[in-house]
């Protein structure tokens, strides 16, 4: 294998080893922001619970103050009543009087039902707390761990960047220069092996007159069916 392609090759494996940090990176800031988000979502559903409690509580004292003016109503019948003067006005205000008490009753009947939705809620709001607390714990436990991994990653990424930049400064700028113009579509994929007389970017046959040149490895040969650098790995 000539310089330039062992140059090549091993520039193509720097290029594929700081590629495949991109998903573990990816990975781990998902699963941050899956724990994040539960707590978010956690967080949200408290503050609609309590904004539902106000709503109720601002029903209940609508309905007290029904229940008030129900009170005032008996209260008024009641001083009606000793100056009745005929049947009929007496069971007008009989009939008054039960409508009042059944919507006295009715607005108490619907207190005591806001009440225990309250209470409810108020139940759900304390089952959140704990339940975001633990997720909170979680979360504190997967950053913990995550900060070593991506301090353990970042360590290795300088290192074979170290180890890319010294080998950049060794290779002919032309030939850099052909193969970043490949690596733009190409990706980790820029340099690779030719197997079973296949291309193993396209894994397209090639043809014996580019086969017998990239076993003789004498200069860069690149695969005709889709333009990326071949060559053969030693046994």
């Amino acid at each position: 294998m000539n310089k330039y392609l062992e140059q090549l090759v091993k520039l193509s494996e720097f290029d594929k080893a700081l590629d495949s940090f991109e998903p573990k990176i990816e990975k781990i800031n998902s699963l941050l922001n899956d724990k994040k988000n539960e707590i978010l979502s956690l967080e949200k559903e408290e503050d609609d619970i309590k904004n539902e409690i106000e709503d109720l509580k601002s029903q209940i004292t609508k309905t007290n103050i029904h229940i008030s003016e129900f009170n005032t109503k008996l209260s008024e019948i009641s001083k009606k009543s000793s100056s009745v003067k005929t049947e009929k006005e007496a069971k007008a205000l009989n009939l008054e009087e039960e409508l009042a008490k059944e919507q006295l009753n009715a607005a108490n009947d619907e207190i005591e039902k806001l009440e225990k939705i309250i209470s409810s809620k108020e139940d759900r709001i304390k089952e959140i707390a704990d339940i975001k607390k633990e997720k909170e714990q979680e979360f504190k436990n997967v950053e913990n761990i995550s900060k070593n991994d991506l301090d353990e990653i970042e360590k290795q990424r300088e290192e074979i960047f170290k180890q890319k930049n010294e080998l950049m400064s060794k290779i002919d700028q032309k030939m850099l220069a052909f193969y970043e113009k490949i690596r733009r579509w190409a990706k980790d994929s820029v340099v690779v092996p030719v197997r079973k007389q296949a291309c193993y970017g396209c894994f397209m046959k090639i043809n014996d007159k580019t086969y017998s040149a990239v076993i003789r490895s004498d200069d860069i040969v690149t695969c005709p069916h889709c333009g990326r650098i071949l060559y053969k790995e030693e046994n």
